[in-house]
């Protein structure tokens, strides 16, 4: 109820241009009372402008309030590991790079027994000489985390003191979250340092928070998740290179992500500079450094994406014309003209081409009579050359010539007589003004190609939309464009692909599962791809049974979005099925983690997603008391630490 709702605020409100999650920020702008007044946060946004007139039209006046000022400016350094580990400034004052840095040499060049060689020591021994910790030091990797968190250990950043403190605030903290005892990283934070990374409990992350926050932590050594949405802000960060490893092969980090990484150095109220360390490497010239630091953020784009969901909730409140006036209400409609720029500049393009290759005939001839001439030319041409041909076979075989042969030369003659009545045949401009329509001819299409991409693509949320509505009648989800009964039962689930969850509800195939592996069941349908190979580990038999019976509902399912060009996932990944179950039944924490190696972290996201959908199905409507009843056993025994989702 938003009777007594009067604002809503959006902080860091480029999450719209999350993947995942964007379309959630977007409905949640375009869907919002007018009377209730949004207020948007962000400090990466370049096209501020076109969003603050995009809300003005979705949603109601909206104002824009635009400052560059920073409580604390950033000095930016460079680590050149061939300056004998110097932390050299990455500006001239006058906001050049600076000369006296210079390229990494590539990997080859370095010798072998250089070539792994790191200098993660060195540049926190730097900034600790340079009074410049605490430091968040960015890499892209949670093996590269730990292992330099290890190899800094040894450097004494905390005094006696200190570590006291710490072991005092971590024996307190552990009595309140015993699965944390006897964690590995246990020493390393007493000696100052930690990791921080996706594949770390939250508990132990949330201790790793705390104790940066204090100032007991002079070094977390993170991904870069951690620049997002979490409070940690550091005196220093260290960002391990400007580029990142990516599945088609490295590429530089986008200004929005440098943004948010270096955005972290500087504490409000406690430093006058906050401090930026980019560590030079092979994969980034020192201009790409200099070019990123001085970059504007990247624009917000649109990643609204009709789904079931969205269909079914709006054809239960408006009718098939008014969902389209809302759909087309996306800020990826109304940036389309952004989106389609490449493509209207090169209309442009051929447009400017066409008005220099246009001509003026000198006895004003329109195109259509110079098309008839250039037909009827090439149409004589090929006649003219064959009459030749068969006047030469005649010849040599001394023959008289046949009565369609003569026939044949009098139309030949007559084509040269009509050709010659045409302005054209006189016309010194002639070949050049032929050559000239053709290629205008081969612009002009090519022109109306792109004018059809375009509408393809101002329809594209659209044609998105219908494509989903025709799967849900084809399911009997819809009829006459509303909801039946299933219908808005699925209308009430926020899942990736809420069709092929409600399938498997309907189906009835759930409902004599105990606890532990309707669990099972739902991890393997919550359980994205994995990109790493990770042991297969049986789970019970009436999970398997049931994954069987799920994968012909998916096949089905397969067909009809292959046939509407529908992208929703259909996942079933029983990769962590075996593990819930055991969790569930009442297995200990280590028994669980220790059956798999891969992040505990990543354990407890999978178990999380599985909670999601299990309180779903504790709410929404026409789900069989039974089954209501296994989901909420399953979610009591799924949260316990570190499973805590509350």
């Amino acid at each position: 109820n938003l009777k007594d709702v009067r604002y809503v605020v959006l902080d860091e409100v480029h999450y719209m241009n999350d993947e995942q999650r964007g379309t959630v920020w977007e409905e949640s702008i375009i869907y919002c009372p007018t009377n209730i007044q949004i207020i948007a946060l962000s400090a990466t946004v370049a096209n501020c402008e076109e969003l603050t007139n995009w809300i003005n039209t979705v949603h109601s006046k909206t104002k824009l309030v635009n400052t560059d000022f920073r409580p604390v400016p950033l000095k930016f350094f460079y680590f050149d590991s061939s300056k004998p580990y110097k932390l050299l400034p990455l500006l001239t004052p006058d906001g050049k790079l600076n000369k006296k840095i210079k390229p990494e040499k590539p990997q080859w060049a370095k010798g072998r027994d250089k070539r792994k060689k790191t200098y993660v020591k060195q540049i926190i021994q730097n900034l600790a000489d340079n009074d410049m910790l605490p430091a968040i030091y960015f890499t892209f990797s949670r093996k590269k985390c730990d292992e330099q968190m290890e190899k800094c250990a040894g450097l004494g950043l905390n005094t006696r003191k200190e570590q006291e403190e710490i072991k005092a605030f971590i024996e307190e903290f552990i009595a309140e979250n015993p699965h944390l005892y006897g964690n590995k990283h246990i020493e390393y934070l007493i000696q100052g340092v930690a990791s921080h990374h996706a594949g770390l409990l939250p508990a132990w992350k949330n201790l790793v928070e705390k104790l940066f926050q204090k100032g007991l932590i002079k070094v977390v050594f993170a991904t870069e998740t951690l620049a997002a949405g979490i409070n940690m802000p550091a005196r220093s960060t260290v960002i391990s290179s400007t580029s990142k490893r990516t599945d088609s092969g490295h590429r530089m980090l986008t200004a929005n992500e440098f943004l948010q990484m270096s955005g972290r150095a500087g504490r409000r109220g406690m430093d006058e500079v906050g401090y930026v360390t980019i560590v030079g490497t092979s994969f980034q010239t020192p201009d790409e450094v200099a070019e990123l630091v001085l970059s504007a953020s990247n624009p917000l784009e649109s990643r609204f994406s009709p789904s079931y969901s969205m269909v079914l909730n709006l054809l239960q409140r408006f009718n098939l014309e008014e969902s389209k006036e809302l759909i087309l209400k996306s800020f990826g409609y109304y940036s389309s003209d952004f989106r389609l720029k490449p493509i209207l500049d090169q209309i442009e393009q051929y447009e400017n081409e066409i008005k220099e290759r246009s001509f003026i005939c000198p006895y004003h001839l329109n195109d259509e009579k110079m098309h008839e001439y250039d037909k009827l030319r090439f149409l004589y041409v090929q006649n003219r050359q064959t009459y030749k041909k068969i006047l030469k076979q005649e010849k040599s075989k001394h023959r008289p010539l046949t009565p369609e042969i003569i026939e044949f030369g009098k139309r030949n003659k007559a084509e040269l007589q009509k050709l010659q009545s045409y302005a054209c045949d006189m016309c010194k401009h002639y070949k050049k003004h032929s050559k000239n329509l053709e290629v205008i001819e081969r612009l002009l299409n090519k022109k109306k190609k792109l004018n059809k991409e375009i509408e393809k693509q101002k329809d594209i949320y659209w044609n998105k939309f219908l494509a989903h509505r025709a799967a849900l009648k084809d399911y009997g989800y819809l009829v006459n464009d509303y909801p039946t009964d299933k219908g808005k039962t699925t209308s009430q689930i926020r899942s990736e692909n809420e069709l092929f969850l409600a399938e498997i509800i309907f189906s009835g195939i759930l409902e004599n599962l105990t606890p532990s592996q309707l669990a099972g069941v739902i991890c393997a349908l919550t359980t994205e791809d994995l990109r790493i190979e990770i042991p297969y580990i049986p789970f019970s038999e009436p999970v398997r049974k049931t994954l069987n019976q799920i994968r012909n509902i998916k096949r089905k399912l397969e067909k009809t979005q292959n046939k509407y060009d529908i992208e929703a996932p259909l996942y079933i990944n029983p990769y962590f099925s075996s593990l819930i179950e055991l969790w569930v039944e009442g297995a200990e924490w280590e028994t669980v983690s220790e059956q798999i190696e891969i992040g505990e972290g990543d354990i407890v996201r999978a178990f999380k997603r599985v909670v999601d959908v299990l309180r779903q199905l504790t709410t929404i409507d026409n789900v069989p008391e039974s089954l209501v009843f296994t989901a909420r056993e399953a979610i009591e025994k799924i949260q316990r630490p570190p499973v805590d989702v509350d």
